[in-house]
C-alpha cells in the first residue's frame, strides 16, 4: 500500500557564494492517511526544510535529491502546474507565527477567500458561506462579525485559528503544521491541539506536526521522527520513543525540561519594587471629537511586592494584563495607584528624575531577534546602555562587555559579529548581557524562553537562577509556560482579563490552587 506522503532518501543543500551547506541528509519517513507523524528536534535540525521540500518551496538556492511522493505522484522535479495544483489544495501548511503569515492589509474574509477562488473558483455568496463554515469549524465565535476584521484586531489564538481555516479551505489530504502552538497560551494551545485532532479524524487527513515541544508530541502523535543536524536519528511509535528512547540525542531531548526550584530569598531581603492598587485603563475614544466612551481595563487593583533575590512569576492568557503590569511598574506606561521602587515613591517622578533609575530596571523580551538591531554588532548592542547612562565612562567598554559575555556563557571573541550570526539561544544571551552589563536591581523577563528549544530553555533558566543568586536580582518573570514559571518563581500571580485572581507562594499555588481558572491553566499545561 502506497503511503499518502512518502519521503525516501531526501537530501537538501543550499549553495550560496560558492559555498554548499547541507541542511538535510538522506532522511526517509512517511505519513499515512488519518495519522499524525511528529518531526521533532532543535532549531537548525532540518525539520522545516524537510517539510518545505515536499512541494518545492525552498527557492532557487536549494539543491534537492531523493524522492518525495504525494499519493504516488513524484514532487521532486515536478512541473510548476502540478506543484501549483498540490500546494494549498492537497498539501496545506500552518506556520508558527500567524501575524507574519497573514497579510496585515487584507481582511480575514479576503485572505481565506483567496485560496477558495484560486483552487475551487468560489466567489461571492458561495465563497462567503464556505468561509463562515470554516470559521465556525475552527471555533471562531461570532464568525460573521469577524469577516471584516484585520489580523491585528484578533488575538493570537484567533489568528492561528484563521490560519487553520485557510489551510483547511480546500480539504487537503496532508496538513503540515510547523510549530503551530509555540507562541500560544497553554489553554489556547490545548484548544488548537484538540481542534487539529478532531479535524484530522473528521476529514481523514494525514498530519505532519513539526515541533520542539515534546509534551505536545506525546499528546497528539502516532509516530515520532527525531532529527539532529539534518538526519533522522530515531523514529518509531510515540509510546516506544518516550518510554524506551535508544539514541543519546533523544534521551537528551526527553530529559531537557526545566526542573528544581530557585534558591530561597535571603532573610530580610530589601524590597525592590512594590505596587498598591495599581490600575491601568486605556480609554476608548470615538467620533470626530474623540470622546471617551469606555475603557479597556488592562490592569485592575494589583498589589504586589518583589524583593532582592526573589522572582515573581506572572501568568495568564494573552490580554490578561501581564506585560502591561510590568511596564507600569517600570513607569513605561501611565497608571494609577502606588508604585515604589527601591523605597522611593516614583508615581509622580518626571522623565528627568526617572532617567537615573532606568539603569536599575531592565527588560528582556520574548523574541531576541526582533529586539536586537540587525545593524549593530554584539559589542555595540551590549555596550549601548553604558554610553546612554554614562556608566564606567573611564573604563574600557570592551573589557566590560568581555566580562559580561563570559558571565552569560558567550564567547567574547564573537563580540564583533551581528545578531544573524548567532543561534536563537545565543541571541537571548546577548539580550540578557545587554541588561546585565548595567547591573540592574530589577529585571523584567517577558516570555524569555518561549521561542527557544527545550535544551536551550533549560540553559537559560539555569543562567537566570545563577545570575539572581550572584547579584541578588529581583525578577518579574512573565510566561505562559507554567513548567518554566515553577522552576524560576518564589511567588506567582495569576491574571485574567486585568484582574488578579490568585497570588501567593509558588509551591502553594501549584499544589493547592484556590480558583477554577488557575486549575484550568495547570490542567492545560500537563
Amino acid at each position: 500500500m502506497t503511503a499518502l506522503l512518502d519521503i525516501k532518501n531526501l537530501s537538501v543543500s543550499f549553495r550560496q557564494d560558492g559555498k554548499v551547506t547541507e541542511a538535510v541528509r538522506n532522511i526517509s519517513f512517511h505519513v499515512e492517511r488519518g495519522e499524525t507523524v511528529a518531526l521533532v528536534g532543535e532549531s537548525g535540525s532540518g525539520k522545516s526544510v524537510s517539510a518545505l521540500s515536499t512541494v518545492a518551496l525552498l527557492g532557487d538556492s536549494a539543491e534537492v535529491s531523493g524522492s518525495v511522493t504525494y499519493d504516488g505522484q513524484q514532487m521532486i522535479g515536478a512541473d510548476e502546474a502540478l506543484l501549483r495544483k498540490v500546494r494549498g489544495n492537497d498539501i496545506s501548511f500552518i506556520f508558527q507565527e500567524p501575524m507574519t503569515s497573514l497579510n496585515p492589509l487584507h481582511t480575514i474574509e479576503k485572505q481565506v477567500g483567496e485560496s477558495l477562488a484560486l483552487h475551487q473558483g468560489l466567489t461571492g455568496d458561495t465563497a462567503r458561506a464556505r468561509i463562515l463554515e470554516l470559521m465556525d469549524k475552527v471555533g471562531i465565535n461570532d464568525a460573521e462579525s469577524r469577516l471584516g476584521a484585520y489580523p491585528h484586531q484578533l488575538s493570537g489564538g484567533q489568528r492561528q485559528r484563521v490560519m487553520i481555516a485557510m489551510a483547511l479551505a480546500n480539504k487537503p489530504d496532508v496538513l503540515i503544521a510547523d510549530e503551530p502552538t509555540t507562541a500560544l497560551d497553554v489553554t489556547i494551545q490545548a484548544q488548537i491541539l484538540e481542534l487539529l485532532a478532531e479535524l484530522k479524524a473528521s476529514e481523514g487527513m494525514g498530519l505532519l506536526f513539526i515541533t520542539h515541544d515534546l509534551g505536545v508530541v506525546r499528546r497528539i502523535a502516532d509516530r515520532v521522527c527525531v532529527m539532529q543536524k539534518g538526519e533522522i536519528v530515531e523514529q518509531g511509535p510515540t509510546a516506544q520513543i518516550f518510554d524506551a528512547p535508544q539514541h543519546p540525542y533523544t534521551q537528551k531531548l526527553l530529559a531537557a525540561e526545566p526542573s528544581g526550584i530557585p534558591d530561597p530569598v535571603p532573610q530580610g531581603a530589601e524590597v525592590i519594587a512594590e505596587t498598591e492598587n495599581l490600575k491601568v485603563w486605556f480609554p476608548i475614544q470615538k467620533g470626530l471629537l474623540r470622546r471617551t466612551v469606555g475603557y479597556v481595563k488592562a490592569v485592575n487593583d494589583a498589589s504586589i511586592t518583589v524583593r532582592a533575590g526573589e522572582t515573581l512569576g506572572i501568568v495568564g492568557e494573552s490580554g490578561s494584563g501581564k506585560t502591561t503590569m510590568a511596564l507600569a511598574i517600570m513607569r513605561l506606561i501611565a497608571s494609577e495607584g502606588g508604585i515604589t521602587f527601591m523605597g522611593q515613591d516614583v508615581r509622580k517622578w518626571s522623565t528627568r528624575q526617572l532617567r537615573r533609575l532606568r539603569s536599575e530596571m531592565q527588560i528582556v523580551f520574548q523574541d531576541p531577534f526582533g529586539s536586537l538591531s540587525p545593524r549593530m554588532t554584539c559589542f555595540q548592542i551590549i555596550s549601548e546602555g553604558l554610553g546612554v547612562h554614562g556608566i564606567d565612562a573611564g573604563s574600557d567598554q570592551r573589557v566590560l562587555v568581555h566580562d559580561v559575555m563570559v558571565e552569560v556563557g558567550l564567547d567574547p571573541s564573537t563580540m564583533d559579529r551581528y545578531p544573524h550570526e548567532f543561534s536563537g539561544g545565543q541571541r537571548q544571551r546577548i539580550a540578557i548581557a545587554r541588561a546585565m552589563v548595567l547591573r540592574p536591581k530589577l529585571l523584567v523577563l517577558d516570555e524569555p524562553t518561549s521561542a527557544l528549544d527545550m535544551t536551550v530553555q533549560v540553559q537559560i533558566v539555569d543562567l537566570l537562577r545563577t545570575l539572581q543568586q550572584k547579584y541578588g536580582l529581583a525578577y518579574l518573570f512573565i510566561s505562559h509556560d507554567l513548567k518554566v514559571v515553577r522552576a524560576m518563581s518564589h511567588k506567582v500571580i495569576v491574571m485574567k482579563r486585568g484582574d488578579v485572581v490568585e497570588y501567593g507562594a509558588a509551591a502553594d499555588l501549584y499544589d493547592r490552587p484556590t480558583t477554577e481558572y488557575t486549575r484550568t491553566l495547570l490542567q492545560a499545561a500537563t
